[in-house]
């Protein structure tokens, strides 16, 4: 099988595709046929040994996959090969083949796509969770979700108005904006152009009952300290690149609480939960009510380029890897 390696730590112009042997799934495992791999901004940070999971050289990148499964390791019941399923591997999906956790392993229903199903956990069960677990959100009550037009944050517009939010989206250009807005967003701010503070004043005079934000900087104070009485902060990433130091004084004057939203160990550790947000999500989609976008996607051979546009930034939506 061919697959995308990382054998040196650095920036996606190192990577290199070559032929494995394909894997054999053991016990409790399942052998999927990629079709299609979610790229995400954790694999931009991996390859460069800049994240949390630090896995041995050589390695193949990728953490999710909507395929078919090929055959079962001993002890799985449940699926069978044909099976069109989503895939959370961790590591190896930018592979034409990739073994993965059968009770991490979800069916894909008959309406949704490969490549969305490819890219639809880690960004909406990370908002799901955010949203729906950790934050609470109510409906009636403001959300603002800073990095709106993202892979995280465009999931997080689309799901804080499925539970009858007001959203304020929070971008960095007119044109992820107006993608926002075609989402649901009510509101939004282009803080390239406003300051963030004064467009939160604007847009939500009573103050921000929820903050979700994946983008971290100088954003995150900005954003909290116009946080409402008994607000949330959602802390999902830092793709500005730098961990934001608050000032404890904050959340205290306002009763206000800083919650982390972490989706890697989730369905490991709270697999009811996760099958609970996986079917939310499906249903969601079912009934209109969320619509993820697949603004591009890239073949095996482009997976640095697809890494390189993913570390820029500039992605809207999510993109993802086919492998046919």
């Amino acid at each position: 099988m061919r697959a995308v390696v990382c054998e040196t730590w650095g920036g996606p112009e190192l990577l290199r595709i070559k032929e494995l042997p394909s894997p054999v799934p053991k016990a409790g495992q399942v052998l999927i046929k990629v079709h299609a791999a979610g790229v995400n901004f954790p694999d931009t940070l991996i390859i460069r040994d800049l994240y949390q999971l630090k896995p041995d050289l050589p390695f193949t990148p990728g953490s999710e996959v909507g395929g078919e499964i090929i055959s079962v390791g001993p002890g799985v019941e449940g699926f069978r090969p044909g099976d069109r399923v989503i895939g959370l591997c961790v590591l190896g999906g930018y592979a034409e083949e990739v073994v993965a956790e059968a009770k991490l392993t979800l069916p894909i229903p008959d309406y949704l796509s490969y490549e969305v199903a490819a890219g639809l956990m880690m960004a909406y069960a990370t908002s799901w969770l955010g949203v729906r677990d950790r934050g609470a959100v109510k409906p009636g009550e403001t959300l603002l979700v800073l990095g709106a037009s993202g892979g995280v944050g465009l999931a997080a517009v689309e799901i804080g108005k499925a539970v009858g939010a007001r959203v304020v989206a929070a971008a960095s250009s007119d044109e992820k904006l107006a993608i926002c807005t075609a989402h649901g967003a009510d509101a939004v701010i282009n803080y390239s152009t406003e300051e963030l503070r004064a467009a939160i004043k604007r847009t939500c005079p009573a103050g921000l009952d929820v903050i979700l934000d994946p983008v971290g900087g100088a954003y995150t104070e900005a954003a909290f300290r116009s946080i409402a009485w008994r607000g949330r902060l959602l802390i999902v990433g830092f793709t500005a690149g730098s961990v934001p130091s608050i000032a404890m004084n904050l959340p205290l004057l306002k009763n206000a609480s800083i919650i982390g939203v972490m989706y890697g160990g989730f369905p490991q550790r709270e697999p009811e939960a996760h099958a609970a947000c996986a079917a939310e999500l499906f249903g969601w989609i079912a009934e209109g009510k969320i619509s993820p976008l697949i603004s591009k996607s890239y073949s095996l051979d482009e997976a640095s380029e697809a890494l390189r546009v993913m570390a820029s930034r500039t992605v809207q939506g999510k993109i993802v890897l086919k492998m046919v």
